[in-house]
């Protein structure tokens, strides 16, 4: 997929990033696309005991990479209150939490895994959902279990890290198909490196940029501290077609209007004044990282929908004060 009209930013330190190129808020038939209880394959999963605290104990990217940018004082955009305008009145929305929606569970799922997990053929292809995006991925095989969860309410994301040898591994539109893992793109990025992926390549997400890095994730909140920033999308209007600024590496046809949108990559971050007192802690760590590292846009879908991961120990009643957040209380960080 070639990549146009890319709009030019001040240098920032960038990293790789994963792209996916789903329709925007699709939901797809992935749900529960690995195996789903425990089998003699030795490929199906680590025995090594690492949980989802581990990741929280590598380093996610150099502590001068992009995702840990402080953009507290950071100019603002001069066309910002042109752009926020655009989504001014939409509610900030946690796009995770804990139980399920519909019968599905919400938010990102990862695993990790031991340097010692098998290595499994990851095949790129196209299907009903998506179309083959072989040609921008990083080909397996991957450390990736076939009872890895797969992502349930959006588009089949399969996220690993892999802790002893500090790797990223991400799939996009992913199912298994007997013993090895089927996807639309994937990629994989070294947590120590601040190496970006070729300009104009996707990867599982669609900005280019990997999805572990921006999301919310509740062993982080728990320690108090978020040191990155998150990721969030928009709708097509709102978002400059093909077009992207670092770190984003790809950007995906939409219609938004010059100075009246975003490339991906660009960030927003809540404004300085907004009084975060008044939240629990838990919500004030998120509201914190949101005024120093911003918000990075990554993907097509709802306006202001928050990234985190899927995990049942998220207090969804807490994660529901972030919606009195609109998009007015954020003001644009200066990519003209």
């Amino acid at each position: 997929m070639k990549t146009i009209n890319i709009i030019k930013i001040v240098p920032v330190l960038a990293l790789a990033f994963a792209a996916c190129k789903k329709p925007e808020n699709q939901t797809g038939p992935n749900a529960g696309g690995g195996v789903k209880s425990g089998t003699e394959n030795p490929l199906a999963a680590s025995a090594c005991g690492a949980t989802k605290a581990d990741a929280e104990n590598i380093t996610i990217f150099p502590a001068d990479n992009a995702w840990h940018q402080d953009v507290s004082k950071a100019a603002v955009d001069p066309y910002c209150t042109k752009i926020i305008a655009q989504f001014a009145t939409s509610p900030v929305h946690p796009d995770f939490g804990s139980g399920k929606i519909d019968g599905a569970t919400f938010g990102f799922p990862f695993a990790v895994v031991c340097g010692s997990q098998p290595k499994v053929r990851v095949k790129y292809r196209a299907n009903a959902i998506d179309g083959n995006f072989g040609d921008e991925s990083d080909s397996g095989p991957f450390p990736i279990p076939l009872t890895a969860p797969v992502e349930q309410s959006g588009d089949g994301h399969v996220i690993v890290v892999d802790k002893d040898n500090d790797m990223l591994y991400e799939l996009y539109n992913a199912n298994v198909k007997g013993d090895h893992w089927e996807a639309s793109s994937g990629a994989k990025f070294n947590l120590n490196s601040n190496a970006l992926r070729p300009d104009g390549w996707t990867s599982a997400d669609a900005a280019g940029l990997p999805i572990f890095a921006g999301l919310v994730r509740y062993d982080e909140v728990l320690k108090g501290v978020i040191n990155h920033a998150i990721r969030f999308t928009l709708p097509k209007a709102d978002i400059l077609s093909n077009s992207h600024i670092l770190p984003a590496r790809h950007g995906v046809p939409a219609s938004g209007k010059v100075h009246a949108a975003l490339p991906f990559g660009a960030r927003l971050r809540l404004k300085a004044g907004f009084n975060i007192s008044g939240y629990p802690p838990h919500i004030q760590t998120i509201l914190t990282a949101f005024k120093k590292y911003g918000i990075i846009l990554a993907d097509v879908g709802s306006a202001m929908f928050i990234s985190g991961s899927q995990d049942d120990r998220w207090n969804n009643n807490e994660l529901n004060q972030l919606k009195k957040l609109k998009g007015s209380d954020f003001e644009v960080i200066r990519f003209n």
